[in-house]
């Protein structure tokens, strides 16, 4: 018989390697039940810097119009840090690049000494990164 198999299910499901009563592996390794771990930890990686490049830029504006007196090197530090949290998105493969975003998320918060609301940023982008790195340590071990 060729053409697809049905995938078993519930009770259908066959004997594994896997201990009575658990659901870890003999081998003692954990499993995510994703294809590719490592690329999943990746995106989420490239993703959130690439949000927070995003917002960064996109709060230039507003905070100018509503928040008052955004000077130059606020506005220089905004794209400074927009530009590396995409330069670092790009970069996740590196293990470098998760200490990178760590030290990036301190350095947005620092700036908030040239503006208050880029301080909130930083508090809002530094809980979101904690998250991210949360979310590696358990998938990845």
């Amino acid at each position: 018989m060729t053409g697809p198999q049905p995938r078993p299910t519930g009770a259908e499901q066959p004997a594994g390697p896997e201990q009575p009563g658990g659901s870890e592996p003999a081998d003692g390794e954990r499993r995510s039940g994703l294809r590719n771990p490592d690329k999943a930890v990746r995106g989420l990686g490239a993703g959130t810097m690439a949000l927070e490049a995003l917002v960064l830029l996109l709060a230039i504006q507003p905070i100018r119009v509503v928040g008052g007196d955004l000077g130059g090197e606020a506005v220089g530090a905004i794209v400074a840090l927009a530009v590396a949290c995409v330069v670092l998105a790009g970069m996740m493969r590196r293990p470098w690049a998760w200490h990178a975003g760590t030290v990036l998320q301190g350095l947005l918060l620092l700036s908030g000494l040239l503006h208050w609301s880029l301080f909130v940023l930083g508090v809002i982008f530094a809980l979101v990164w904690a998250y991210a790195l949360h979310v590696r340590r358990v998938i990845l071990g």
